[in-house]
């Protein structure tokens, strides 16, 4: 097993953390604000006995898996040996510049050095590096530890040997890579749920549908199947005939649909009094934390499902 590194600790390092641990990686965490590092360990704790109540630990003890996980002082010494490096850094351009300078100096020359980033291209900040070739992002859909999918996005200077690298070692630590051909504004799965939600507040801005009517259409409908097929596979079976069936059927409803999708509503403008209170009457603002508690223990539920389903039914 590697030696992983993670930088930065908030929220999205801790979840790579218990990912990679979880799959019998040495995991070493560094931020460079000490603060930020004192209650990661006792959050990681608590996380890894939900998933151990869930069997998602691979068998393992929660302290078999927490003993993985060491907690440094010093990049330097989150760097060592390395063989991935996972950067957690805030969103913002000249952070990303900087830090990634800082572990392109100091880490192997074989190491794989990933970004989080939900937003920025990987060419942004890594053009200026000597060890350009070996940075990329992997961008997780949160927590990772639970959604196994992770986009894989290349700078254009990325080298294949650093993308089949990466590839194989998120395989090898349970997750599902969506390895892009080049970058791209949004990724892929930001471009997907942006085109969902530009929908939904438009169904909603123009009268046609309440919100709860939105999550229903999606949560009780389209969901069920998108849990465990894609929407090329859901369309490839939802006709006699297949994917080309389902096209010369109905390709001509969403023509006529598509230039209605056309025209943008502000999510923060008028329809975001509708939306915010609809929300409030049905989850009071108060109550947010212990809802997104239930959320990821539903995801448990619903990851240890799926892991139960493909054992039985086959992927």
């Amino acid at each position: 097993m590697a030696n992983v590194a993670i930088v930065g600790s908030g929220f999205i390092g801790r979840a790579w953390a218990i990912s990679f641990a979880r799959a019998g990686h040495d995991v070493r965490m560094w931020d460079q604000l000490p603060a930020a590092m004192g209650g990661a360990r006792d959050y990681i704790e608590g996380v890894l006995g939900d998933l151990a109540a869930n069997d998602l630990l691979r068998g393992q003890s929660v302290d078999t898996v927490l003993g993985r996980i060491t907690i440094v002082g010093e990049l330097a010494e989150a760097l060592a040996d390395a063989a991935h490096v996972q950067e957690n850094t805030p969103e913002n351009l000249d952070v990303k510049r900087e830090v990634f300078s800082l572990i392109d100096r100091l880490a192997d020359p074989q190491t794989v050095i990933a970004s989080s980033t939900s937003a920025l291209l990987p060419s942004k900040f890594t053009d200026h590096l000597q060890g350009r070739h070996r940075c990329l992002v992997v961008h997780p859909i949160n927590p990772p530890y639970l959604i196994p999918a992770a986009e894989v996005v290349p700078a254009p200077w990325t080298s294949a040997e650093t993308l089949e690298k990466t590839r194989a070692f998120l395989i090898d630590a349970g997750h599902a890579p969506l390895v892009m051909k080049r970058e791209l504004d949004g990724f892929i799965m930001n471009r997907l749920q942006g085109a969902l939600l530009e929908e939904a507040f438009r169904l909603v801005a123009d009268g046609y549908a309440s919100v709860e009517d939105v999550d229903i259409g999606i949560r009780d409908g389209l969901a069920l199947r998108w849990s465990f097929m894609g929407p090329f596979e859901t369309i490839d079976l939802n006709a006699p005939g297949g994917v080309r069936d389902y096209v010369d059927r109905y390709q001509g409803i969403y023509s006529n649909i598509f230039p209605q999708m056309l025209r943008r509503v502000d999510w923060a403008g008028e329809v975001m009094a509708t939306v915010e209170a609809e929300r409030s009457r049905r989850l009071p603002r108060e109550n947010l934390g212990d809802r997104q508690v239930w959320r990821d223990r539903r995801l448990m539920a619903l990851a240890a499902h799926k892991k139960k389903s493909d054992q039985e039914f086959g992927q």
